[in-house]
């Protein structure tokens, strides 16, 4: 049996005189995501892709999981390939859905006859497979509502498909479709959710995270890759920069007044982290902020923070509660990861009393006590370690 795997792209079809672009950018991203398994080929027919497999032995099932992880994707299914023949049909569907029909207490049959001189037409199809099905299974009863198992015939040009139930996809839009931006990533829970979220609108991530040894440890560090691993799976590559804060972090604790230490740490960050997005030619920059969540996340704290740079700042988690931004990093499979105790510097020199309501003009006059600030910047961004995540 020849078995390939369809693609079920969701909001691309709303795309109009675009769609085009968008398919070919989601069908690059689908080939990198499975450059390793094997060959493939691609086509597009009727808002759907089919994917292929060329070499023998193609692991389908890791190829569908990879698949099902890809921006752009709706849904997608497992289909079996035959003669535009409705006897083929019939034997097609009984053998190769065999396991799953086996298994299911109830279904219904799906026709879609893109090839309208097919001699019978949608409900003929429906019915006379239906009627098959219940014949060979008699564990089987049809719910047209809610089947255990939906079993979809389409006929099309050359071949008809015969497929199971779908396999939810991940949604959004192709990465790379929207642009590019840089996340701040930290070791916690909320960075990794605010970049998946953001690459799931089709940008494409730059990372920079930041290390303050020997505050923070290289585990921490080993920490923050892996968390960008688990994003990669959804994202693709990610370009990952290690920005050594050490001695700007000390700047801030001998020269700040303490109350300001988060806010022109955070203020820092943003502004090294604009001149590296820039340099990798990204437009905004994306956060795990939350109003509200801790003492840098207020209002007032956040328009002192973005004060401090020229581009966009997009923040997804801002209106979300603890509890949402986790049922999101367990389904990216970040949470585990995220809640190990390896601290980031974004709790080194925590002041006991930070300033919730801080005033720009305050901020920046508790900010310029660091003379040798730009110079600072400049050596924190030339020793910077490149770390491709793929």
């Amino acid at each position: 049996m020849k078995e390939i795997i369809l693609i079920k792209n969701g909001e691309l079809t709303l795309k109009g005189l675009n769609r085009n672009s968008f398919e070919d950018i989601l069908i690059k991203n689908m080939k990198k995501r499975l450059n390793d398994l094997g060959k493939f080929e691609f086509s597009k027919s009727q808002s759907t892709i089919m994917v292929d497999p060329v070499d023998e032995g193609i692991d389908l099932d890791d190829a569908a999981d990879r698949l099902s992880k890809v921006f752009g994707i709706a849904a997608l299914s497992r289909a079996c390939v035959c003669e535009k023949d409705f006897e083929s049909i019939k034997a097609t569907a009984a053998e190769y859905l065999e396991e799953q029909l086996e298994d299911a207490k109830t279904f219904k049959v799906n026709a879609k006859r893109s090839d309208k001189k097919f001699p019978m037409k949608s409900p003929e199809i429906c019915r006379e497979l239906g009627g098959h099905i219940l014949s060979k299974f008699h564990n089987l009863s049809v719910d047209v509502h809610k089947p255990d198992i939906t079993v979809t015939v389409e006929v099309r040009d050359k071949y008809a498909f015969v497929r199971g139930n779908n396999i939810k996809g991940a949604g959004g839009m192709p990465t790379g479709t929207s642009g590019r931006a840089g996340i701040l990533i930290s070791g916690g829970i909320d960075s990794p959710v605010a970049a998946y979220m953001m690459a799931k609108r089709g940008i494409e991530l730059c990372a920079i995270h930041f290390a303050s040894p020997p505050y923070t440890s290289e585990l921490a560090e080993m920490k923050v890759l892996e968390l960008l691993k688990r994003v990669a799976k959804y994202s693709g590559v990610i370009t990952t920069y290690v920005v050594p804060f050490t001695k700007i972090q000390e700047a801030i604790r001998d020269l700040c007044p303490e109350e300001y230490f988060t806010i022109i740490m955070r203020r820092i960050m943003m502004m090294i982290s604009e001149k590296m997005a820039v340099s990798q030619n990204c437009s905004a920059l994306i956060t795990g902020e939350s109003v509200g969540q801790v003492a840098s996340q207020t209002m007032y704290a956040l328009a002192c923070t973005d004060c401090a740079v020229n581009i966009p700042v997009f923040r997804p988690c801002i209106g979300m509660d603890k509890e949402e931004i986790i049922a999101i990093s367990r389904k990216i499979d970040t949470f585990e990861t995220s809640i190990q105790p390896y601290e980031d510097c974004c709790t080194v020199f925590t002041p006991k009393h930070p300033k919730t309501r801080p005033q720009i003009d305050d901020v920046v006059e508790a900010e310029n006590k660091i003379e040798n600030l730009n110079e600072l910047i400049e050596d924190a961004i030339h020793n910077a370690k490149k770390v491709i995540i793929r």
